[in-house]
This record gives structure tokens, C-alpha cells and sequence, in this order.
């Protein structure tokens, strides 16, 4: 074969193979997602994420001496209160889980950078994002309350706070709350495209947060709809979000190329736990090879145009850059 151009060439060597990627992973880019539960004493495993876990705040300790011994220095806080109700008045409560977690983490940790959840699913007796009006969730009603989830967990200690609930105008709405505190330099991370997924089941078992009647279907995407997905993240930046997130991740790719190539502040991605509870138990049929595979979901979502890795496999991708087995 005569050809002066051979792309192989680039591929003789590992050294060489690396010396010419395109997608490069650090592990400052890696949030590790964490639930705290109320209580004392609380360890558990969370039956459909094995190897995932719910603490009490006087257990955090543990958990968080593996993700900074990992070198991963960003945490997402996800709370799951004893007692809920119908308006989710524990999300805002000043000695609510999240609260009471965040100044513990940060007397503890202070460099530690904690994004908090903002959304009241996990809060609200009937489990859904909002306050109801009938069956539906009233829009304008909820972005009361999530302005004062935000402003709590800015207060407790919060880095950054991420509003999931995926309400019309919710970004504009906690802006404007942070802001009249003086809190202008806290960032938003919104969850910009979160789809309506089958990918999420084995984190409602772990928030406890499944809705007792209907779906979320009238405030989460339909997942047939690409634009819309692009149209909601333009509309968070206009509102004043710092960094868009594409939720769930793998399922998503395209989303998450267009919206990086088109707007221009930093793109978070997450690696939900539906995604997670599949390598688990595909490595454990023994047919697919969990670190393999944990690699090459993480390149393909950086390699799509993500800045940020939201993952339960956090620790262990850190571990693999280190080694490096991809970076």
C-alpha cells in the first residue's frame, strides 16, 4: 500500500498515544455526589447503588476523609430529612439535615468545596419539586421556596448551590433572593437540561423522594427533545446561572456537545445513578470490566464538550488519572 498519510503512526506507542489526546480529565473536575441522612450513628448502604452510601452528620467524617484522600475536592450534598410535608418546610429549616451537614463540613473541612442540592422532592409528603396546586405543581408558588432552600444553605456554608427542580424562572428567583443578602459572589449550578429518566429510579430509593402519585413528566424533559434542552440552558444564562448542567449524562451526549459549543459558561455533566447501578451489575454478571468501563463513560462525556464530572465513581476515576490509565 502506497500512502503518505497513515493516522497509525500516532497510535505506536503509549507514550506517543498520549502525547496527542484530545481529551485531557483532571481530578479537580470530579464532584462526588453524598447523602446524609438524620439520626446518629448512620451508615447504610443504599440497596440499589452497592457500595454507595447514606451517613448521619456525626458519620460524615468517613466519607469525606475518602473523597479528599482520593484527591477529589468538590462534594454535591443531597439531604434526606425523618419527617416530611406537604409544603417541605424541613428543606428550609435552619437545623434541617443539609444545614446542620454543612456546618459540620465546613468546621471540619473548610477548603472542601460543598454544592448543595436545591429542590424540595425529597422534602414534600407527596414527593414532588414544588407546591401543589391540586395535582399540578404551581410554578411560581415553589420559586418562594426555593429561594429560601438556597439562601439557607448559603448560609449554613454552602460554596455553591444547584436548583434541580427544573421550575420556569427558578434561577432568576434565588439570584435575585442571594443577591438581596449580599451573597452575590456564590455561584449557581443549575441543573439547565434535566430530562424525565428512567436512569434516576435507584437515587429516588436512596433520597427516599419517589412520587406517591403521577410523574414528573410537566417540569422535567421530555428526553425526544433536543432543542428544548439548548432553549432551557440559554434561558438559565440569561437568568444568571454560572455553570449549566446536563442531567443524566451518558444518554445525553448531544445535548451536552451543542450546549457547550453554544453557550458560553462552564458545562457540568451527571453520571446519575441509573448509570451507576448498571456497571455494578454488569461487572458483577461478570460481562463487562467495571474500571474499563468506568473510563470510557467518563471520556465520552469530556470528550462531548463537558467541563465538570458529576459521578458516584469519583473516587476511583481520580484514582485512575492518577495511574494513569486515562487522562
Amino acid at each position: 500500500m502506497e500512502s503518505l498519510i497513515r493516522p497509525r503512526r500516532l497510535r505506536t506507542y503509549e507514550t506517543l498515544r498520549k502525547m496527542v489526546r484530545e481529551t485531557r480529565m483532571d481530578p479537580s473536575s470530579l464532584i462526588y455526589p453524598l447523602f446524609i441522612v438524620e439520626g446518629e450513628g448512620i451508615k447504610e448502604e443504599i440497596p440499589s447503588m452497592e457500595g454507595q452510601y447514606r451517613y448521619s452528620v456525626d458519620r460524615l467524617e468517613e466519607a469525606l476523609e475518602e473523597v479528599i484522600t482520593a484527591g477529589v475536592n468538590g462534594i454535591l450534598l443531597f439531604g434526606v430529612p425523618k419527617t416530611k410535608d406537604e409544603e417541605g418546610r424541613g428543606a428550609y429549616d435552619d437545623e434541617g439535615v443539609v444545614q446542620q451537614g454543612l456546618r459540620a463540613i465546613k468546621k471540619r473541612y473548610p477548603t472542601l468545596y460543598v454544592i448543595t442540592d436545591v429542590c424540595m422532592c425529597e422534602y414534600t409528603s407527596h414527593g414532588h419539586c414544588g407546591i401543589l396546586k391540586g395535582s399540578y405543581v404551581d410554578n411560581d408558588a415553589t420559586l418562594k421556596k426555593l429561594s429560601k432552600i438556597a439562601l439557607s444553605h448559603v448560609r449554613a456554608g454552602a460554596d455553591m448551590v444547584a436548583p434541580s427542580d427544573m421550575m420556569d424562572g427558578r434561577v432568576k428567583a434565588i439570584r435575585k433572593e442571594l443577591d438581596r443578602f449580599g451573597y452575590t459572589e456564590v455561584p449557581i449550578l443549575s441543573y439547565g437540561a434535566k430530562y424525565a429518566s428512567s436512569f434516576y429510579k435507584p437515587f429516588r430509593e436512596a433520597a427516599n423522594s419517589t412520587p406517591l402519585f403521577g410523574d414528573r413528566k410537566t417540569y422535567q424533559m421530555d428526553y425526544h427533545n433536543r432543542k428544548e434542552g439548548i432553549r432551557e440552558c440559554m434561558l438559565d444564562v440569561e437568568e444568571g446561572a454560572d455553570i449549566i448542567m446536563i442531567k443524566p449524562a451518558l444518554a445525553y451526549l448531544d445535548v451536552i456537545r451543542e450546549v457547550a459549543e453554544r453557550i458560553p459558561v462552564p458545562v457540568a455533566a451527571y453520571s446519575v445513578s441509573g448509570e451507576y447501578a448498571m456497571v455494578k451489575a454488569g461487572a458483577k454478571e461478570g460481562c463487562l470490566d467495571e474500571g474499563e468501563l468506568i473510563c470510557e463513560m467518563a471520556v465520552s462525556v469530556y470528550r462531548a464538550g463537558a467541563d465538570i464530572y458529576i459521578s458516584y465513581f469519583a473516587k476511583e476515576l481520580a484514582a485512575y488519572i492518577r495511574e494513569g490509565r486515562i487522562g
